[in-house]
């Protein structure tokens, strides 16, 4: 599996439906962790594909947040993105918006990673350092548990998303912490880019 776009454009249509750093942050953050598990899990030949998905999975959630995973497809289509990547990334938004299961490794990995990094993020703006480096399993289990905290953060997606793969819960946080970890620079300073891009 090869992407039908270059990185480039793909950046480009996710800037052109989404605005709010958060949202570009998020994007940014799965594709890196999306490149890590195809690595780690045996898929390196696919990791850019991996990662493009991962890039370009809430593409049009910012402006459609009703038809998150509905709209997606026309927006992707008019951008050249091929049917195979379509349907992965609207694979994650199963039994909420749509009922495409995700089937592949890579969908599953990207139902079950999407929610819990936003929770894992959260966790690390608790902490002193402001950074996923000195994360604990631990304490996002802690987080997890709790309702209120990140509560946009889909524990049912999450622990849904581990069952698919066959994973325990813990295994999973550990992983996607190793994953964060491996992006968290890349991510920094593509940011940085960015937001200073927008106020020069």
């Amino acid at each position: 599996m090869t992407p039908q776009i270059t990185r480039d454009d793909a950046l480009a249509l996710l800037k052109k439906y989404n605005k709010e750093p958060f949202h570009l942050q998020h994007a940014l953050t799965v594709e890196g962790v999306m490149k890590w598990y195809a690595n780690e899990l045996g898929y390196s030949e696919e990791a850019d594909y991996w990662s493009m998905v991962g890039l370009l999975h809430d593409v049009d959630f910012e402006q459609y947040p009703e038809q998150h995973c509905i709209k997606a497809p026309e927006l992707l289509r008019e951008a050249g993105v091929g049917e195979d990547m379509i349907r992965s990334i609207c694979s994650h938004g199963y039994g909420i918006t749509v009922d495409i299961a995700p089937e592949h490794e890579m969908e599953k990995v990207l139902y079950a990673a999407d929610e819990l990094t936003g929770l894992i993020w959260a966790a690390a703006l608790m902490r002193p350092s402001k950074s996923v480096q000195d994360m604990e399993v631990k304490s996002v289990k802690k987080k997890f548990k709790s309702a209120n905290f990140a509560a946009g953060c889909s524990r049912e997606v999450i622990s849904r998303g581990a069952e698919m793969l066959g994973w325990e819960l813990g295994d999973l946080i550990q992983k996607t912490i190793y994953a964060m970890r491996s992006c968290e620079a890349q991510v920094q300073e593509a940011m940085a880019r960015e937001t200073g891009a927008e106020q020069a």
